[in-house]
């Protein structure tokens, strides 16, 4: 679900609901990578761009509503 095209078709809703997800889950990443071995270092990347993603879009929409 990390493609651009896939997070613009969500409504504002599920954007929000896949941001809060993502950040859920970078925290969780994050305190296993401090206490324990991470099964997928890969994920911490993940997490973040998919967050940032998810904010870039939410950014267009504000400015696009702003911009009517």
């Amino acid at each position: 679900m990390s493609k651009a095209k896939e997070l613009r078709d969500m409504s504002d809703e599920q954007l929000d609901l896949t941001v809060k997800e993502a950040v859920d889950k970078l925290f969780r990443a994050r305190v296993q990578s401090q206490t324990e071995r991470l099964d997928a270092p890969s994920e911490l990347k993940r997490q973040r761009r998919l967050i940032a993603r998810a904010k870039t879009i939410q950014g267009e929409r504000q400015r696009a509503a702003a911009a009517k």
